[in-house]
């Protein structure tokens, strides 16, 4: 691998330490600033809402090279989670999950062109895929450390390891990053201008519904393991180990997938797994085996369509509006987030067993699969050839 890879990997991996830590130590986190499991998720809302607001920093930082946008969003990440870290009351700790947040979309729609820029052609689905290794494999080793480390020490914990993450990964990309030049400046309502056709709504709408469905769910894995898998706290980490490893499977899949077939089928492939775990969970989501066994697919589904769908919205952002384009996947990815974990709380809310938000996934997975089935066959070659110059 290339060690500019690698060092965008680095940062990945402490943006996806910061978004999904927060499902592993959720109870803990609950106790800790005294709220009830079901408000503390939103701490992953506000994580979620400060994605949405941060991608606009790209409006603005269109001209400024990506490596140098890259180093802002480290320091922003590392001050965030600080902020987490030092937190004493509920409100204190969401304003830090908000900021940390912000950098989280505009860093992997930054990053996501970096990697293109940086792959051997015809590899770039496995480059982007290399730089989401990053953030699967803070949910195979770091979000189950930082699970372990709030149960030892405290929930604070977590938060000064990302902290502390963010700083050295901002040390390797200034590193081992190439200085690449910025995107043509298409000025400001230009880069926008892509959001004009239909093809984008179609990705965009797609991925916003399957992460809705599938963060009904995973949201709430933490408890769902112990109250229907019949797993003790102390296990927890452990099994968080096994769920990121259903997401390296999935993204180092996707990324292939997405190089040999076609970033929009790929893309509806693994978001059809996904959908069918979450029915799987509802009907037979009980047992220490099984419940263990579907977490794991649905972790490789959640992270099979990463690469492929960052992918299609840098294709068509072509001509200024890149940089967005790949932002926008994440905005619409976290306002999934957001959006799923209010629904899991509102089912729990009535009462409902832990898999009923499993459930409540499956409408919004069905429509997402069917959404980018109708992009990769009305629209999907014509940006493709467009992106390689062959149009």
């Amino acid at each position: 691998m290339k060690k500019s890879l690698i060092a965008l990997a680095m940062g990945a991996f402490v943006l996806g330490f910061a978004e999904f830590v927060m499902m592993g130590i959720l109870p803990v986190v609950a106790e800790g600033v005294d709220v009830t499991v079901a408000w503390a998720g939103n701490f992953i809302t506000a994580y979620a809402v400060g994605v949405c607001v941060g991608a606009t920093m790209l409006v603005v930082g269109r001209r400024v090279p990506p490596r140098r946008l890259i180093i802002l969003f480290m320091a922003i990440c590392a001050a965030g989670n600080a902020l987490s870290a030092i937190s004493g009351d509920p409100m204190m700790l969401l304003a830090g999950r908000f900021i940390a947040g912000l950098p989280h979309g505009a860093f992997f729609g930054t990053a996501t062109l970096a990697s293109k820029m940086l792959a051997d052609p015809g590899r770039e689905g496995q480059a982007v895929a290399t730089m989401v290794l990053g953030q699967t494999v803070a949910n195979m080793i770091g979000v189950p450390a930082g699970t372990l480390m709030a149960s030892m020490f405290s929930w604070h914990a977590p938060f000064v390891f990302a902290a502390a993450w963010a700083v050295l990964a901002a040390v390797l990309i200034h590193r081992f990053v190439p200085v690449l030049d910025a995107i043509p400046d298409a000025g400001l309502a230009g880069q926008f201008a892509f959001l004009k056709a239909p093809g984008p709504w179609f990705i965009l709408a797609a991925v916003l519904l399957g992460n809705t469905g599938i963060f009904c769910w995973w949201s709430y894995v933490s408890p769902w393991l112990q109250h229907m898998g019949g797993f003790a706290e102390s296990m927890v980490p452990m099994l968080l180990v096994l769920a990121g490893a259903g997401m390296v499977v999935g993204s180092t899949l996707g990324g292939r997938a997405a190089d040999r077939r076609s970033p929009g089928i790929a893309a509806a492939a693994g978001q059809s797994l996904a959908g069918v775990a979450l029915l799987l969970i509802f009907l037979f989501g009980r047992g220490s085996a099984l419940c263990a066994l579907l977490m794991f697919v649905v972790s490789i589904g959640l992270f099979f369509v990463s690469s492929p769908q960052q992918i299609l919205m840098v294709e068509v952002g072509q001509g200024g509006g890149e940089l967005l384009g790949g932002a926008c996947v994440q905005i619409a990815f976290n306002g999934g987030n957001a959006i799923g974990a209010q629904v899991g709380q509102m089912v729990l809310n009535t009462g409902a067993t832990y898999n009923w938000i499993g459930l409540a996934g499956v409408p919004f997975s069905i429509v997402a699969v069917l959404l980018l089935l109708a992009f990769a066959r009305r629209y999907e070659r014509q940006y493709h050839l467009k992106a390689t110059g062959r149009a």
